[in-house]
């Protein structure tokens, strides 16, 4: 339920992109991603840093395509936001010696201290690598196939590399001791 709802700005994006184009669906996405953080204010439920961040690009980018009726500022979106997640993964390392994935995953998983590290290190590689292939498409292909990859690749994507971190993790885990 988590990720739908997570999804719901992209999915209605999609729909909107698809039955009114860009600009439109740039709205819908605007309009979608603050009734989100409103729900989740009303509920009392927490927000993520993520969700502010992306709260803001989606506004200010959003805004810029609306306001100045260019869509490349939209293309540009999921590229800041991607590529602000791995500075954040890496800064967070470097400048505080603090691991962002462990700071969020500790609690379900117990892995030893260099699987960590290397399990920030994964994902911060795989945001830069989003960014730069979210800009690639956005800029060799047409706004159709940019619109299709940002659900249907982006999202693909995620899955795979969740799907197989998921199997190397395996071989890490370590079991909680017996409370006996």
């Amino acid at each position: 339920m988590k990720l739908l709802f997570d999804l719901f700005p992209i999915i209605l994006f999609f729909v909107a992109y698809k039955l009114a184009g860009i600009y439109m669906a740039t709205g819908v996405a605007i309009v979608a991603s603050v009734a989100q953080i409103a729900w989740l204010k009303w509920r009392n439920r927490p927000i993520e840093p993520m969700q502010w961040l992306s709260l803001g690009i989606i506004v200010v980018f959003g805004g810029l395509t609306l306001f100045l009726r260019d869509e490349a500022f939209i293309k540009w979106k999921p590229t800041i936001l991607y590529g602000a997640f791995a500075v954040a993964l890496v800064g967070a390392r470097l400048l505080r010696g603090r691991n962002l994935i462990q700071a969020v995953m500790g609690k379900q998983i117990r892995l030893p201290e260099p699987i960590w590290s290397q399990l920030n290190s994964a994902w911060a590689i795989f945001f830069a690598l989003q960014a730069a292939l979210n800009i690639i498409v956005a800029y060799r292909f047409s706004t159709d196939v940019w619109v299709n990859f940002k659900l249907f690749g982006s999202m693909g994507l995620t899955l795979v590399f969740v799907i197989l971190q998921a199997l190397w993790l395996g071989r890490h885990i370590q079991e909680e001791p017996d409370a006996s």
